[in-house]
């Protein structure tokens, strides 16, 4: 009985983490991507708040991230996305 309670405990906390946590998309353009990788780096650490890793599709991300300045043929595909 003790190992059903607990297991049921873990289930909900591991469910409450993967619904609050982001999963991020980004968009990277110029030196503004670059900086983007460093967040994942193990200096700043992102993952502690949440992102562990860019999601390379829209449909797996919940935040899309354009870092840098899109240009004007860009950004209808990525109103698209949006």
């Amino acid at each position: 009985m003790e190992q059903k309670v607990l297991l049921t405990t873990v289930n909900k906390a591991v469910n409450w983490a993967q619904s609050n946590s982001l999963w991020p998309a980004i968009f990277g353009l110029a030196c503004c991507a670059i900086e983007m990788m460093g967040t994942t780096a193990s200096r700043y650490d992102l993952a502690r708040f949440g992102p562990e890793v860019f999601r390379a599709s829209p449909r797996q991300a919940d935040l899309m991230i354009i870092s840098g300045r899109p240009s004007q043929k860009m950004a209808p595909p990525l109103r698209q996305v949006y």
